[in-house]
């Protein structure tokens, strides 16, 4: 079994595969992730950790994004950047994480994760709402608050009214993830 790797080579891997402004992104996501967390009394280390990875795959051309990740549903076809999180977690596994939770809130953080995972709604959370996006900050000060359900039901309930509003089809893990933390 694979040892995990240190949080600094972890890093050094995920910068090498982005471009600047998304590596600018994904620090700003992994610290206000650890930070929700950690105000959520979860794992803040673990949440750091999940962040530094969500992006990994998400500058990889679309034909690498289906070989690792094949499209199960119409969504995914029609939409192959939105498999980014799989691949993600794919890649974070190959490099040694193992954490369950970790590898749920890479994949989930595309289409959401089960409220039982405090990282992986930290990491949604912190995706939707880190300051260099200019949106949410509400969503933000919620969940440093430390109301992480409420930050994160909130958030995914934002995201299927955009994408309505847009016309774009919803991911059926969306639709699950928005049940379940609206049950």
């Amino acid at each position: 079994m694979p040892s995990t790797p240190s949080i600094e080579t972890i890093a050094e891997r995920v910068r090498a595969r982005v471009s600047p402004e998304r590596w600018a992104h994904i620090v700003r996501v992994a610290e206000l992730a650890r930070r929700i967390a950690e105000a959520a009394g979860a794992g803040g280390e673990r949440a750091y950790l999940a962040g530094l990875l969500h992006d990994v795959a998400r500058e990889l051309p679309e034909e690498e994004l289906l070989a690792l990740c094949p499209p199960e549903n119409e969504v995914e076809a029609a939409h192959p950047r939105a498999l980014h999180g799989c691949a993600g977690r794919k890649i974070a596994a190959k490099w040694g994480v193992t954490d369950p939770e970790v590898l749920e809130a890479i994949e989930g953080h595309v289409w959401g994760v089960s409220p039982a995972n405090p990282i992986g709604m930290a990491v949604y959370v912190a995706d939707t709402c880190e300051p260099g996006r200019g949106v949410n900050d509400d969503l933000r000060e919620r969940a440093l608050a430390g109301d992480l359900e409420g930050a994160y039901a909130e958030a995914v309930a934002r995201k299927v009214a955009y994408l309505k509003a847009k016309g774009i089809p919803i991911h059926p893990r969306t639709l699950k993830a928005y049940a379940e933390a609206h049950a």
